[in-house]
């Protein structure tokens, strides 16, 4: 392969769980750009890996074990691989196996070398083979494929370099084809085949041939030709798909034969001797429940200074801003608006980041798998697939692409209620509102490691599991007539997981949470601060008129008269107006008109929460004191002049927001993925009336 421009288009594919991401997160560093394959919600990750003069682009497809394909990651990799994907024409394939279960790897390998792409092959986790007694012959396997063969351990950088330098030289090679589509179908009809497919290559023509009714990218006349072609030669594509396994089977083990050689006994490896304890029947789940416990525990003890030097930081800068503009609308917009929305979203990038850390560190370390087994047999008495399990943990992170991992359940029983119990999930959206209200609940001494603020913090995400479950059981009476599917599961062997992706990971969630939520914050805190300062003018003029500056006033008497007239206008302004009119609704759950506010702007974000009762606060208070978003709820009275978040209001809230819809967003992807509003008005009714009567049922026990 000589080409070699910045338009070269590399595709990066293997198996899941063998270390495929770390290598594309190595090769491409921070030149990396996520999107979406057209049709499909699919994250479609192209990056970068630049040379001396020129560059060359990486696609990394998802992970699959064949082409044969099931679910919506398998159909990507289909349609890329088989040229069916518009815009994304492929130049080469680079190929990643485990190199101590190459057997295993090298179905996909020789199907990809059978589609006629020039290739190469990276056996990674060289480290892991060596330790048990496996040996490869490098060159033997370069001449039996006929393609280079690179050895690696990727989550060291071991072997990257010379990979790096392959690439940019375009070393890729057609290799030597395992099976012909005349073995597996009359020869007779390959030609007919290929001509209606397009194709120039005959097992591309074969792929597109045997799942011509579930591709949507192919034309009706061309589903019609090939259906006309099937007919006339009895064309069956279970049995040749079939015939393919067993025949590419037995080829790749004399391959392996040939260049293999694995110790005479085998050793009982770590992974084993781990699995006897993290899989065990009867403690296993304890230990995850322990582990989820210990995360919980950690991102607040790890993450509460930094917080509190981004709130005092945010603080100083408002009152800076205060100080040295001149007074005015523009002074207040920055100070008392969109400084302090701001502050209210930054300052809880310790905890995102570290929530994101600890799921990269489960992910890479091949123990998120086994949490899915684990809770599989949880997952079954209410009516999940234990392919439930992954879009559930997903949705720890976010409901939006756990919903959409929800496509790799074929079964639609599952499927539909996978997605309508994920929001109950909590997310990392809504773990800003826990830290500000959890943090009002105890006192600032408590800074322990092991804190009540952790255990609170593991009781709400308990809380979500747990009503989660008990509507998917609901839903399974209702949806009887439906089988539930089946998990089929491969655990990876444990390894120490790649800091570099874990690093990336921090920063690109981090990033996304910060810009994302950022811009509808910012955008929003602009809107509050107006409708907050602004009002019907002759209900202004009235605020102004009831407080009453005394003749000669003194420092403090001139300071009381200020914060009464802000308290004043903020209560006569647009936004009470709207607050007021939504308070009869919420006042049984203990919540004032400004909670009001801050519930219905959180539907846009649910950390739009804080930031909400940032800026209402920060307008009606005005103290030239620097007073950080704590403080100032802390010091917040409600019309009888009474601490406004007591126990009961503070637990009130965690509830409904434990409970609540989370986002417009949400609804949104849930109404893309069922193609029907039934099941989104469903969703947002079922999970706002279970939230309200739980925060209501709180408030009253608690009150």
């Amino acid at each position: 392969m000589s080409k070699n421009t910045d338009h070269q288009l590399i595709a990066l594919t293997g198996v899941p769980n063998v270390g495929k991401t770390t290598i594309f997160n190595n090769l491409t560093g921070l030149n990396q750009k996520v999107g979406n394959y057209p049709g499909v919600t699919v994250d479609k990750k192209i990056g970068k890996l630049k040379g001396k003069d020129h560059s060359v682009r990486i696609v990394d497809l998802p992970g699959t074990y064949n082409l044969y394909p099931r679910s919506e990651d398998e159909q990507v990799v289909f349609r890329v691989l088989c040229g069916l994907q518009k815009g994304l024409d492929v130049d080469a394939v680079l190929a990643v196996a485990d190199m101590s279960n190459l057997e295993r790897g090298l179905f996909l390998v020789t199907q990809l070398i059978d589609l006629g792409y020039p290739a190469a092959l990276i056996l990674n986790m060289e480290d892991q083979a060596a330790k048990e007694g496996t040996t490869i012959n490098r060159i033997m396997l370069e001449r039996l494929l006929g393609i280079p063969v690179f050895f690696a351990t990727a989550d060291r950088g071991r072997g990257l370099d010379t990979i790096k330098q392959s690439i940019l030289d375009s070393n890729f090679k057609s290799g030597r084809k395992l099976l012909t589509a005349s073995e597996l179908i009359p020869s007779e009809m390959i030609d007919e085949m290929m001509e209606a497919t397009g194709q120039k290559n005959d097992y591309r023509a074969l792929q597109v041939l045997k799942f011509r009714n579930e591709e949507s990218q192919l034309s009706a006349d061309v589903k019609i030709d090939l259906n006309r072609i099937a007919d006339k030669y009895s064309f069956k594509s279970a049995e040749t798909q079939s015939k393919e396994t067993e025949l590419r089977y037995d080829r790749i083990r004399d391959i392996l034969s040939k260049c293999v050689k694995k110790a005479e006994k085998e050793k009982l490896n770590y992974t084993r001797k781990l699995d006897a304890v993290f899989l065990h029947k009867s403690w296993g789940f304890l230990i995850f429940l322990a582990i989820l416990f210990l995360i919980f525990q950690t991102i607040f003890s790890w993450a509460e200074g930094p917080m509190d030097l981004i709130d005092t930081a945010f603080a100083e800068l408002s009152q800076f801003v205060s100080t040295s503009l001149p007074a005015g609308a523009l002074n207040d917009l920055i100070s008392q608006g969109i400084i302090p929305g701001l502050g209210g979203i930054v300052i809880f990038v310790p905890q995102i980041a570290l929530l994101f850390a600890f799921l990269a560190v489960l992910e890479g370390s091949g123990y998120m798998a086994r949490a899915v087994f684990i809770t599989d047999r949880l997952m079954r008495p209410f009516g999940l697939n234990g392919r439930s399990v992954v879009p559930l943990i997903s949705g720890f992170a976010c409901a939006i692409p756990a919903i959409m991992a929800t496509r790799t359940i074929s079964n639609r029983k599952d499927r539909l209620i996978t997605i309508f119990v994920t929001p109950f999930m909590s997310c990392s959206a809504r773990l800003p509102v826990y830290i500000v209200l959890v943090g009002l609940l105890f006192p600032e001494g408590d800074n322990g490691f092991f804190n009540y603020k952790g255990a609170s913090l593991f009781l709400l995400y308990f809380l979500g599991i747990f009503a989660a479950l008990i509507s998917a059981w609901a839903m399974k009476q209702i949806m009887r007539s439906e089988k539930s599917g089946n998990l089929v599961l491969e655990l990876p062997r444990y390894q120490w997981p790649s800091l570099k992706t874990v690093g990336l990971t921090m920063y690109e969630k981090s990033k996304t949470f910060v810009v994302e939520a950022g811009r509808i914050i910012l955008a929003i805190s602009i809107i509050l601060w107006v409708m907050a300062s602004y009002g019907p003018p002759e209900k202004m003029a009235a605020a102004e008129a009831s407080v009453v500056l005394p003749a000669n006033p003194t420092e403090a008497e001139l300071q009381h008269y200020r914060g009464e007239l802000s308290n004043k206008k903020l209560e006569a302004s647009y936004a009470a107006v709207v607050g007021h009119w939504i308070e009869p609704v919420i006042r049984p759950l203990g919540y004032d008109w400004k909670i009001g506010i801050a519930l219905v702007c959180s539907f846009a974000a649910r950390e739009v929460f804080v930031s909400t009762v940032a800026t209402l606060y920060s307008i009606g208070n005005d103290s030239e004191d620097i007073t950080t978003l704590k403080q100032l709820m802390a010091n917040e009275k409600n019309d009888q002049g009474e601490k406004m978040f007591t126990p009961a209001v503070v637990w009130s809230l965690l509830i409904f927001y434990a409970f609540a819809m989370q986002c417009m967003s949400t609804i949104a992807v849930v109404y893309r993925e069922t193609k029907s509003i039934k099941w989104p008005l469903l969703q947002t009714v079922y999970m706002t009336v279970f939230a309200y009567l739980s925060a209501l049922l709180v408030y009253q026990i608690l009150s």
